[in-house]
């Protein structure tokens, strides 16, 4: 750890249900400022939290920097009490999947991750509002919003239960009639999913949005029409342009997007029932993360 920003005070916001259970979280962060002159305060994230309590713990800590540790659902939370203002969010990956961590290029070890929040540069980028409900990352009804709820209902965690959540709504799913409007385009098609692509690709490295950007001034939808999991895999690949004719990347500031019957849906990893209305607006330079230096800024 270098010595570059000794007078910070950290606010770390601890979901001690994430990750490795035989592990404090907390305990591994006050290890790691043991013999610094950072002020660190930890909260522990209850069983029922309420945004009121951590707002208020904010609010009374003054931080310079309040840090998510847990998964994207903990980072969703602080970034709900500390939307549109200044103070800079860091991210400790601890979750199952991680898709923002690993979208900004903040490391999984969580020693390497500490360091990138005290010595990193704070980054402003824009976020979506689905249906009442802050994104940062990824929202979609369909395909994957049901393979989230088959995930959530498994008892164990990891990539093998993921892929058995898969290969069960891959055969049990069906495709839903959908319709929107982008600019002058009327869409209304059978598809797979949509998504509402704020950033790139989902934790697990599936680039389901290879052009998107977290500090323009449009989010991506992305309208899968078939089961095209070869088509996204030539893509990630090769670089080569999409088949129309299997999956259409269009860009807005906001979309409403309705289905003939509802339809599973979720955001940021978080199942949220079913619905057949998502509507979707930009919520430009709403969150102030910390992300790694880059070579030439170091």
């Amino acid at each position: 750890m270098t010595n570059t920003q000794t007078k910070l005070r950290l606010l770390f916001v601890v979901n001690q249900g994430s990750g490795n259970k035989d592990v404090s979280l907390s305990e591994q962060i006050i290890n790691f400022f043991s013999n610094s002159e950072i002020a660190i305060e930890i909260f522990e994230l209850p069983r029922k939290c309420s945004i009121a309590q951590i707002k208020k713990t904010i609010e009374k800590v003054k931080a310079d920097r309040v840090v998510a540790v847990g998964g994207d659902g903990t980072l969703k939370l602080v970034a709900e009490c500390l939307l549109n203002t200044e103070t800079p969010i860091g991210i400790i990956p601890a979750g199952s999947a991680n898709g923002m961590a690993k979208e900004l290029g903040i490391p999984l070890d969580i020693e390497e991750a500490l360091e990138v929040v005290v010595n990193g540069m704070p980054k402003k980028i824009h976020a979506t509002m689905v249906n009442q409900e802050l994104c940062i990352h990824l929202s979609d009804i369909g395909f994957n919003a049901y393979l989230v709820k088959k995930f959530d209902e498994l008892s164990t965690r990891g990539m093998l239960t993921y892929a058995k959540s898969a290969w069960h709504a891959f055969w049990n799913h069906r495709k839903m009639q959908v319709q929107f409007k982008v600019a002058d385009r009327q869409i209304k098609t059978k598809a797979a999913m949509v998504v509402i692509a704020n950033a790139t690709k989902y934790g697990t490295g599936f680039n389901i949005n290879p052009n998107g950007k977290l500090d323009d001034d449009v989010f991506e939808i992305i309208l899968i029409k078939e089961y095209a999991v070869m088509e996204i895999l030539k893509i990630w690949v090769s670089r080569l342009p999409w088949n129309p004719k299997k999956i259409e990347s269009f860009q807005a500031s906001e979309v409403q997007i309705t289905t003939k019957y509802k339809a599973h849906f979720q955001v940021d990893g978080e199942y949220l029932g079913k619905t057949n209305k998502v509507e979707a607006k930009l919520l430009p330079n709403a969150i102030n993360l910390i992300v790694p230096l880059v070579d030439n800024e170091t």
